[in-house]
């Protein structure tokens, strides 16, 4: 059975974006789902000098051993001023003094969802342009504007938005 990780680019315990993330993962058929929380992972602010003291950190290598050992990535991305947020671009930095690639062109369904009407779409547009050149294989993506509104536990409320959806999850599940 295909193993998936599903997270959040957020350490918010209530966000939206692992919402998303956790919801699009439980509509994947067939496979093994593993749900991870940055906040499980915490590391030091990433800085040459630490890392030629310390070395790189355990829970860096951790996360990275979780996307080695899966079969795809369904990743939620905050957006915090039209970037990333600090604490995925940490993770993000540190992972990729492991491994410049590291994503490892594992199939990812590539999301955001914020509280406006854009979506998160400058977040995915960069995450998008990044991700290729260190392994990432972004297969599928999808944007959910005003979440409030759009989104509820049964799912996704606007049926032109909840059909993009569909149609992204099939392209993911296909990939795998």
């Amino acid at each position: 059975m295909k193993k998936i990780i599903a997270f959040a680019g957020s350490n918010n315990r209530e966000s939206i974006n692992k919402k998303l993330a956790v919801f699009a993962a439980n509509k994947i058929t067939s496979v093994q789902i593993k749900i991870l929380d940055l906040n499980d992972f915490e590391l030091p602010l990433y800085g040459i000098d630490y890392e030629k003291k310390f070395g790189i950190p355990e829970n860096a290598q951790r996360f990275l051993d979780e996307i080695k050992n899966s079969d795809g990535i369904v990743l939620s991305l905050a957006e915090h001023n039209g970037a990333y947020t600090a604490v995925f671009k940490n993770m993000f930095d540190w992972m990729s003094r492991i491994d410049g690639k590291l994503w490892n062109n594992k199939p990812m369904f590539l999301m955001a969802t914020s509280p406006g009407g854009r979506g998160g779409a400058s977040v995915l547009k960069i995450a998008k342009e990044r991700f290729s050149l260190m392994g990432g294989n972004v297969v599928a993506e999808f944007s959910l504007p005003f979440f409030e509104q759009n989104y509820s536990f049964s799912g996704i409320a606007d049926s032109d938005l909840r059909d993009s959806f569909s149609h992204e999850i099939t392209k993911f599940e296909k990939a795998l």
